[in-house]
């Protein structure tokens, strides 16, 4: 039966009532729609729609409806909210997978992600008022599968609660007890029924959680369940007389289990290490007194006292103390960075030496720390193409071993001469215990984790899976120049001044035409003036986008900028060949001179470009509204193989778009820009890089990938950690299928022991387990 969601939304100004009925017997036409009914007392929608709530495409078929009537009405509902719960605990990969579907299928939820790594469920639902039913429904439905969880609606990492170490205990008492039993029935040489019951309390104590669990699952019509799977193994060796076969499938896949979780716990404590530039506390002066705080009750404006050694927990500015800050959280580079005074202090950041007081700039949730933590743990939300084949191959891989059983069991005896049901019977149950795909679900999500963790760590932060898998295909890297190959740091290097005009009277026309324009050239002009020059009475002022300024002031018309400024108000200009920006000045129509803005190259630019070619990338561009001698300067000296100049911000995407379609197939196009200046060509690009973004909350927001630094050779860097990833996910990928088909093969050649086959199993679990912490370093 098709869920029906029911919500209420406003009508604002709407004042006709045979309107509203009008719109109403509309909005019920409008495909998608169970109900509607308009009640004009209050100018409320009471909307019941088919599955997916009030999309937009039906919220703009209902705005033009009673925009027929009204053109003042608009529709205003519910606002979306989103929350995220932690089950701690949470070390069944196929019952997270369970999880995540079921809460995903609930009435108002618009979408549910289950990050196995972090244990962290995020739920985002149509309207934020129904949030605390979803989240109580969601909690029932996370106990119901994993009866073992700990939900928590907090952040913190900390351990599962006392009552659930305590099961724990009791559960691996009963293994070691049953593990002893299971010992002495294949020492001492009892009579039948002795063994029997030897090897069934054996039995009970080692797997008896396994089949209450199974029984549980299979209530709930979980029937591909691998603990009713390996039940089933373990009641068929004893149906068959074989105890032995029987205990030993149970009492390792335990110990495969018990195995895998410290793995698995391992890895989440060691990627959890990686980000733990959390800060406990703040210092903050209260009533004359210094009070230890939480920061999440640090406002913006208080002031907090940060002491050598202690974690900066909010950003903000010094006004007090000069000290050594270790930025390598952050940035991953391990060179103190020195602050005094009116220098920003940056959350996440170690303090080395002197006592710091701060002026708090922005509250915690807003500061960089919070912002780097929840864009890592937020990462899980993006899967690359290798996890979303996984969780399909999960969905048909067990039935698929399941049904080869069946057939197994039943279609050699009754075709093969001689053949004994028992015997094909035992071998169809091997493919039982290997019918889990465990090694696969655990340790890809956990891969891809450790590597957006990894990088973390190194100042390079990964929105997703997707973008990390996504830079083993880059086809095209493309650079901004300003700012991410150079430094952006510009200077006057040479002023030629055109006959009738002084050098100096050059300087000075063109600082006080870019005297109200913050491009980074005017400000190296108007350095070069020693300041900006008395602009007195203004007529007129104009930033022409990509070309430069035009100003009116005290009776003459001033131009200052690039070439195509000149041509267009057709100036005759002197076409230097100089190694810079020229910026070419022009009073009352008449061309003044030019002037040479020189910026320098990056140290580690070169470098990085050839590590790029290196690591297959195929051809680096450089995309700049820079001239074209000063654009094939840094691009000759830099190896670049192709360089574009005098381009509009508009033609940059242009540009971009032709470079995506030339692209080989499969192949991707990554753009690497300062994140603020190049939004639309970031978000254009099939990844978007934003470089130099620390404390930029602009760049964070605008790039799929950001670099904290203003080093290109971080962007090599980024790709190295993406292709060691992807080997050991591949590596992950490949062993743990090849040795499940070494195990099936067996199995059906009856070579194999269930035992043999369930130890082999959890063996590649906790072996793909432990390789994917390599992507960790």
């Amino acid at each position: 039966m098709e869920t029906v969601l029911r919500n209420e939304y406003v009508f604002d100004r709407l004042c006709c009532p045979d309107c509203a009925k009008i719109i109403e017997r509309e909005i019920n036409g409008l495909a998608g729609v169970s109900d509607a009914k308009v009640d004009f007392a209050t100018r409320t929608l009471i909307l019941s729609t088919h599955g997916a709530g009030l999309t937009a495409p039906l919220s703009r078929e209902i705005e033009a409806i009673a925009g027929k009537y009204d053109s003042g009405i608009t529709l205003s509902g519910p606002e979306p909210g989103k929350k995220s719960i932690y089950l701690r605990g949470l070390d069944c990969a196929e019952c997270a997978r369970k999880i995540e579907n079921a809460v995903g299928r609930l009435d108002g939820v618009s979408a549910a992600r289950l990050d196995f790594a972090n244990q962290r469920l995020s739920i985002e639902v149509y309207d934020k008022n129904n949030m605390p039913a979803v989240l109580a429904a969601a909690e029932k439905i996370a106990r119901e599968i994993e009866p073992d969880v700990s939900v928590s609606y907090a952040g913190d990492r900390s351990d599962v609660p006392a009552d659930s170490k305590t099961g724990r205990k009791l559960s691996y008492a009963g293994l070691l007890i049953g593990a002893a039993l299971f010992a002495i029935g294949l020492i001492l040489g009892f009579s039948p029924v002795p063994r029997l019951i030897i090897f069934l309390a054996s039995l009970i104590l080692a797997g008896g959680e396994i089949v209450l669990k199974a029984l549980r699952n299979m209530v709930r019509g979980s029937v591909f369940d691998e603990n009713l799977l390996m039940s089933i193994a373990a009641a068929g060796a004893f149906a068959l007389g074989d105890y032995p076969e029987g205990v030993a499938v149970m009492l390792f896949y335990r110990v495969g289990e018990l195995l895998q979780d410290l793995a698995v716990n391992r890895s989440r404590k060691s990627i959890s290490a990686l980000l733990d530039i959390r800060p406990d506390y703040a210092n903050i002066m209260l009533d004359g007194e210094l009070k230890r705080v939480s920061p999440e009750q640090v406002g913006v404006g208080d002031m907090i006292m940060v002491r050598p050694g202690e974690r900066i927990p909010l950003d903000g500015v010094v006004v007090e103390g000069r000290s050594a800050l270790d930025t390598s959280a952050l940035t991953g580079e391990s060179l103190p960075r020195e602050v005094s005074p009116g220098d920003d202090a940056l959350s996440g950041s170690v303090n080395k030496s002197g006592l710091l007081t701060i002026k708090v700039t922005k509250e915690f949730g807003e500061s960089t720390v919070s912002r780097i933590l929840e864009l890592v743990e937020n990462a899980a939300g993006n899967k690359a193409r290798a996890e979303n084949f996984i969780t399909k191959f999960a969905r048909y891989y067990t039935p698929a071993v399941v049904f080869s059983a069946l057939l197994l069991a039943l279609v050699p005896p009754l075709v093969l001469p001689g053949a004994l049901f028992s015997d094909w019977i035992k071998r169809a149950l091997i493919f039982l215990v290997v019918s889990c795909p465990c090694a696969l679900v655990i340790s890809i999500p956990l891969g891809f984790f450790g590597g957006i963790g990894g990088a973390s760590r190194r100042g390079i932060l990964i929105k997703g899976s997707n973008y990390l898998e996504a830079l083993n295909r880059v086809d095209t890297v493309v650079f901004d120049k300003t700012g991410t190959l150079t430094r952006g740091s510009f200077r006057v290097t040479k002023i030629k001044a055109s006959e009738g005009f002084s050098e100096d009277e050059v300087l000075s026309l063109a600082s006080l035409a870019e005297s109200f324009s913050a491009h980074p050239i005017a400000l190296s002009i108007r350095e070069a003036r020693g300041g900006a020059s008395d602009a007195g009475s203004i007529d007129g002022y104009e930033e022409i986008p990509g070309q430069g300024v035009r100003m009116s002031v005290g009776g003459r018309a001033l131009l200052a900028g690039n070439a195509k400024l000149m041509k267009s108000e057709n100036i005759p200009l002197s076409d230097g060949t100089e190694h810079g920006t020229l910026v070419h000045v022009a009073a009352d129509g008449k061309y003044a001179g030019y002037i040479v803005i020189s910026d320098q190259i990056k140290p580690d630019a070169a470098g990085a470009i050839g590590r790029l070619h290196e690591s297959g990338v195929k051809k680096t561009v450089m995309l700049t509204g820079d001239s074209r001698e000063a654009g094939e300067r840094v691009g000759s000296e830099l190896g670049l193989d192709e360089v574009y100049t005098g381009l509009l911000p508009q033609e940059k995407v242009e540009k971009l778009e032709h470079l995506i379609k030339a692209a080989s197939p499969g192949r991707v196009v990554v753009f690497v820009g300062d994140g603020i200046n190049d939004a639309p060509v970031l978000a254009r690009a099939d990844v978007g890089v934003a470089m130099g973004a620390l404390g930029s909350d602009a760049a964070i927001e605008a790039a799929d990938i950001v670099l904290m630094t203003d080093e290109p050779s971080k962007l090599a860097d980024a790709l190295g950690v993406a292709k060691k990833t992807h080997r050991i996910v591949w590596q992950n990928i490949i062993f743990a299928l090849s040795v499940k088909a070494l195990f099936l093969t067996l199995g059906a050649l009856g070579i194999a022991t269930m035992w043999e086959a369930v130890f082999g199993d959890v063996g590649v679990t906790v072996l793909a387990v432990l390789n994917s912490t390599r992507a960790m370093r």
